[in-house]
């Protein structure tokens, strides 16, 4: 059942890609100008690619939640370090950091100590 709706969902995904290219431009991005058509509403006419896009994009949110909905089903049971098979630490353990040594960068030489001159 999850894949045909995922199956759904992307040719759901492409068909509103397809309706969104093959509108019109109207000009003025983010409605700044570009006029309504001479109507005197603000509100453009609907176009049956309007409609269509409409539908497309209801139709592509409810198989987004659907989707979720499983995923959400699926990971309930287990959590991915579970999968993973790392062990968590005791509860109340405290982590133990690291000495002071460890934090410190390599030395340029490669870790060869010169010897002391000699005189």
């Amino acid at each position: 059942m999850e894949n045909v709706v995922l199956i759904v969902h992307l040719i759901l995904a492409l068909c509103l890609i397809g309706v969104v290219l093959l509108q019109r431009n109207e000009g003025g991005g983010l409605g700044l100008g570009g006029g309504g058509g001479g109507s005197v509403s603000s509100r453009g006419q609907t176009t049956a690619l309007g409609k269509l896009t409409w539908a497309f994009a209801v139709a592509f949110i409810c198989t987004s939640i659907t989707l979720t909905i499983f995923a959400a089903q699926n990971s309930a049971d287990t959590s991915v370090i579970d999968r993973l098979g790392i062990e968590a630490p005791a509860p109340g353990s405290v982590p133990v950091a690291p000495s002071g040594d460890d934090l410190l960068p390599p030395p340029a030489d490669g870790g060869l100590v010169a010897p002391p001159p000699v005189e």
